[in-house]
């Protein structure tokens, strides 16, 4: 799917304030989250993995497997 010129890949949820939660075991951040931390987009929804969780399931990740799958 493509996008019109000037449209952004960000949505209005990253602008929300309070924690950010990671998808997997429910570790807390603030806004933004850190660096270490992993932003994924399935079946439009975003999710936030944190570091933890991001390198002990990097090959799905980067095979790009539905995070139900992992």
């Amino acid at each position: 799917m493509t996008r019109p010129p000037g449209d952004s890949d960000r949505d209005d949820s990253s602008t929300e304030s309070g924690p950010v939660v990671c998808a997997r075991c429910g570790a807390q951040a603030a806004q933004p989250p850190p660096l270490t931390w992993t932003c994924s987009v399935d079946k439009g929804v975003r999710s936030y993995f944190c570091g933890t969780c991001s390198r002990d399931n990097l090959r799905a990740i980067e095979g790009r497997l539905d995070s139900d799958w992992w």
